[in-house]
C-alpha cells in the first residue's frame, strides 16, 4: 500500500515573514537643492578610546522627500529603505520640527 503525501498550501497564519525593524534616525535638513531629495545631517556621540572625551561626529544621508516639504533647518525622522538611486537609501517619514523662517 502506498500512502499519498498530502501537501497543503501555506496560509498567512503559518508563514512568518522575516522582517527586521527598519532603522530610524532623527537629523537636521542641511540641503534641499535637489528635486524630491534632501540631505539630512545626523549627529552621534562617541567616547575617545584613549582620552575618554565625548566626541560628536556627523553623518550625512540623502533622503527621499516625495512632496518637497522639507526646508533647511527642519528636524526630520528618516527611515531606511530600498535603494532609490545611487546614493539615496533613506526616506523622510515625518517632519518633527519646522525651522524658524526669518
Amino acid at each position: 500500500m502506498t500512502e499519498e503525501a498530502v501537501i497543503t498550501e501555506p496560509t498567512e497564519e503559518t508563514v512568518q515573514p522575516l522582517q527586521t525593524p527598519r532603522t530610524m534616525k532623527v537629523g537636521k535638513v542641511v540641503s534641499d537643492k535637489m528635486e524630491k531629495t534632501v540631505v539630512v545631517s545626523v549627529d552621534y556621540v562617541r567616547r575617545h578610546p584613549l582620552y575618554h572625551k565625548r566626541i560628536t561626529r556627523t553623518s550625512k544621508f540623502f533622503a527621499h522627500d516625495e512632496s518637497n516639504l522639507c526646508k533647511p533647518g527642519d528636524i526630520v525622522r528618516i527611515e531606511e529603505t530600498r535603494p532609490l538611486s545611487k546614493r539615496k537609501r533613506w526616506i523622510v517619514r515625518e517632519i518633527v520640527e519646522r525651522a524658524v523662517q526669518i
